[in-house]
């Protein structure tokens, strides 16, 4: 693709691309970083990126950056394709679509996979080797599933889903429209539920639904387990890592993000666009307001306010967690300090209880 084929493309996105170069209009075969890229290669760079000094040496073809006079004035002293983007990062999200189109899966139903009496297919649905779909199950147009794919029965699926190999969908689980199931995930697998008994744990039956809202994306071997009663929802736009656990009776709000091995308690309640950065834990019923954001390993006791930033264990304020940890390397040396206090005090005191002479 040429590049000017492809800013005609991009012009018609999200990322607002504001000019371009011309006269220079390369054959572009694929993308790559700066440090990487070759002549036929298209990268990327953001506004106060580190990596600026990589332009002056770069071999890229063609660079989508902000709109910056010296960043302009460097691709043009270096002769590259260039254009100004409003969000260059967003704009080389929409060029890889373009650059490496994904392959287009056909619609049908390979021999091999295994489909009970009462289920309904909708137009357009592919279902790959090996597949098995239970009874009472609705899936609809348009989506692809890959080989391997466990789908039990009494699951809805919307349009234009993608179910990756060995992905499993446990009963009761209702799956919105365009939402990607990575491989090996577990969406509706029985919650941690069991009651104390004198003879031991009783398992208490979890009957409950998993709703995923349109536009959910779960990462490889994540799992999502479903209540004993009511739902475990997922609100629409929300994107959830590899390797995260999000327990019974879970609910969060929309366009949220789970990084890598966060852990959610049953109950826990997230509003919308709530960050949760890799190893963050969240207590049974917790609440975390609209837009907080925790920082890795945090764990997340109670309630955090909407929009507030937190770090450590247990949470607090990130700006306090800041300064508790710049202190935390001075500690040995206050103890020191310290110490030579309390021994100074012990021997002023013990001077002054010295008695005095006898008159």
């Amino acid at each position: 693709m040429r590049f000017s084929e492809l800013i005609a493309i991009l012009e018609k996105g999200e990322a607002g691309i504001l000019n371009a170069s011309t006269g220079r209009n390369p054959e572009l075969r694929g993308a790559a970083s700066l440090e990487s890229a070759q002549p036929d290669q298209l990268s990327f760079l953001e506004k106060g990126n580190a990596l600026i000094a990589n332009l002056e040496t770069s071999c890229v073809g063609a660079v989508l950056i902000p709109d910056q006079v010296e960043l302009k004035a460097l691709a043009e002293q270096r002769a590259l394709a260039w254009a100004t983007c409003r969000d260059p990062r967003l704009a080389f999200a929409e060029a890889l679509e373009q650059l490496h189109p994904r392959p287009t899966q056909h619609a049908g139903i390979h021999p091999s996979a295994v489909i009970a009496d009462r289920v309904q297919l909708g137009a357009g649905v592919s279902v790959a080797a090996n597949v098995t779909i239970g009874d009472d199950t609705r899936i609809g147009a348009r989506t692809v599933i890959h080989p391997g794919v466990v789908i039990y029965g009494d699951v809805e699926i919307g349009e234009s889903c993608e179910l990756h190999a060995n992905s499993v969908l446990h009963p009761g689980c209702r799956i919105g429209s365009g939402c990607v199931i990575h491989s090996n995930a577990v969406v509706g697998s029985e919650g941690f539920g069991f009651v104390p008994t004198a003879s031991g744990w009783r398992k208490m039956p979890q009957t409950g639904l998993v709703v995923l809202e349109d536009g959910v994306e779960i990462g490889c071997g994540s799992t999502i387990d479903r209540p004993s009663v009511g739902e475990t929802r997922l609100g629409s736009g929300t994107k959830v890592d590899n390797l995260v656990q999000i327990g019974h009776g879970v609910e969060t709000g929309r366009g949220c993000a789970l990084a890598s091995q966060v852990g959610i308690a049953g109950g826990a309640r997230l509003g919308d666009g709530v960050i949760l950065a890799g190893q963050v834990g969240v207590a049974n019923r917790a609440v975390i307001g609209d837009r907080a954001i925790a920082s890795s390993k945090s764990g997340i006791h109670g309630e955090i306010a909407a929009g507030e930033v937190v770090s450590g264990y247990p949470a607090i304020p990130n700006r306090l967690w800041l300064r508790c940890s710049a202190a935390f390397s001075k500690l040995p040396e206050m103890t020191k300090q310290l110490r030579q206090i309390q021994r100074q005090t012990v021997q002023q005191d013990s001077h002054s209880e010295t008695p005095g002479t006898a008159q």
